[in-house]
C-alpha cells in the first residue's frame, strides 16, 4: 500500500493549482491566438514536468509504483487526445473566436480536474469497500469500448447535449461573444454569452470522459494518489496540445479504434483482477509492464496506420467516435 503523507498531497495539489493559475492568468489577462511556437514550448514544458515528477516519484516510492504512474499517465494522455477531438467540434459548432479559445480550454481543464477529483475520491472509496467494483469498472470499460468501436466513424452531437439544450431554453443568451465575457448586459438585463454555453458543453462532456478515464486508470493502479497525478499531468498539457495538433487530428483516422482496443484490454484486466481476488487466486492477472507494452504498441500501430491511410486517401477524415448513433436520426430529419 502506497503511503503518501498529508504534506506530499498538499504540495502536489499546490503544484497543480500553481500550474493552473499560470494558464488562467494567460487566458484571462492576455487573450490571444496561440501560435505553433508557443504551443510547442508549453507542450514540451508540461511533458517535462510530468516526466520529472515521475522520476522523483519512482526514486521516492520504488520502481513498481513508478511504472504504474507512467502507464497511468500514458493511458490518460492517449484518452485526452479524444478530448481534443470533441473540443475542436465544440469550438467549431459555436464558432468560438481564436482569441478566446485559450480561455475556454483553460476553464474546461479546470472543470475536468474538479470532476475527476470527485470521481477519483468516489472510485477509491468504493474500491476500498467493495472489490466487486473492479468487475463493474471492467464491464463498463468493455461496454464503452464496444460502443466506441461501433460508432468510431461518428462524432458526438454537441447540439443534442441535454445541458446545452436546457441552457438555451432557460437562459437568455446573446448572439455575440462580448469580448470573451461570460456574462454581460443587454437592454438593462443580465444575460449570458455563447462562451458560457460553450463552457457548459465542455463541462458536461467532461463528465462522460471522466466515466471512461477514471475506471481506465484504476485498471492500472488502485492507488488514489497515482490516479490523481496521472490525470492531473495529462490534463494540464491539454491546452497547449490542442493548439499544437488541432490541424493534425483529422489524420488520426484509426484513433477511435485504437482507444476502443485499449479500453477493452483494461476492462479485461480489471475483470481478471476481480476474479483473482474474489473467485480464485489461480486466475492470472495482467502485469503492469505488459499493460504498458500493449498500450504503446496499439498507439504506435494506430498512428502509423492512420498516417498511411490519409497519405493514400487524403479525403479520409478522423472522428472522435460516439457512444451512441446520431447518423440515423440526422438522415430521418433530412428525409422529412
Amino acid at each position: 500500500m502506497l503511503d503518501i503523507s498529508g504534506l506530499t498531497w498538499a504540495l502536489t495539489i499546490g503544484l497543480v493549482l500553481a500550474l493552473l493559475a499560470v494558464d488562467l492568468v494567460q487566458a484571462v489577462a492576455r487573450p490571444h491566438r496561440v501560435g505553433i511556437r508557443e504551443a510547442t514550448a508549453w507542450s514540451v514544458f508540461y511533458v517535462l514536468v510530468a516526466v520529472l515528477f515521475g522520476v522523483w516519484f519512482t526514486l521516492s516510492h520504488g520502481g513498481d509504483y513508478g511504472t504504474e504512474y507512467f502507464v497511468g499517465y500514458l493511458v490518460e494522455k492517449s484518452l485526452s487526445v479524444d478530448n481534443l477531438f470533441v473540443f475542436v467540434i465544440i469550438m467549431s459548432t459555436f464558432a468560438v473566436p481564436e482569441a478566446h479559445q485559450h480561455k475556454v480550454l483553460t476553464f474546461g481543464i479546470v472543470l475536468a480536474l474538479a470532476l475527476r477529483a470527485v470521481f477519483i475520491a468516489l472510485g477509491a472509496t468504493l474500491l476500498s469497500l467493495f472489490s466487486v467494483v473492479f468487475l463493474a469498472f471492467g464491464l463498463l470499460l468493455i461496454y464503452t469500448a464496444v460502443q466506441l468501436f461501433r460508432h468510431r466513424d461518428e462524432s458526438p452531437d454537441v447540439e443534442d447535449n441535454v445541458v446545452v439544450k436546457t441552457a438555451r431554453r432557460v437562459l437568455p443568451v446573446t448572439d455575440d461573444y462580448s469580448g470573451g465575457k461570460l456574462f454581460t448586459r443587454d437592454g438593462g438585463r443580465r444575460v449570458v454569452t455563447p462562451l458560457f454555453v460553450v463552457l457548459l458543453a465542455i463541462g458536461s462532456i467532461d463528465v462522460l470522459f471522466a466515466l471512461d478515464s477514471i475506471p481506465a486508470v484504476f485498471g492500472i493502479t488502485a492507488e488514489p494518489y497515482i490516479v490523481f497525478v496521472a490525470n492531473a499531468f495529462a490534463l494540464l498539457g491539454l491546452r497547449a496540445l490542442f493548439f499544437l495538433v488541432k490541424g493534425l487530428l483529422d489524420r488520426l483516422v484509426y484513433l477511435s479504434t485504437g482507444l476502443s482496443v485499449i479500453l477493452a484490454f483494461i476492462g479485461v484486466k480489471l475483470i481478471l483482477h476481480w476474479a483473482h481476488t474474489d473467485v480464485d487466486e489461480r486466475v492470472p492477472e495482467v502485469p503492469t509492464l505488459l499493460s504498458l507494452a500493449v498500450i504503446v504498441v496499439v498507439l504506435l500501430v494506430v498512428t502509423v496506420a492512420s498516417l498511411v491511410k490519409t497519405r493514400r486517401d487524403p479525403s479520409a477524415k478522423a472522428h472522435p467516435g460516439s457512444l451512441r448513433a446520431h447518423r440515423a436520426r440526422t438522415e430521418r430529419s433530412e428525409a422529412q
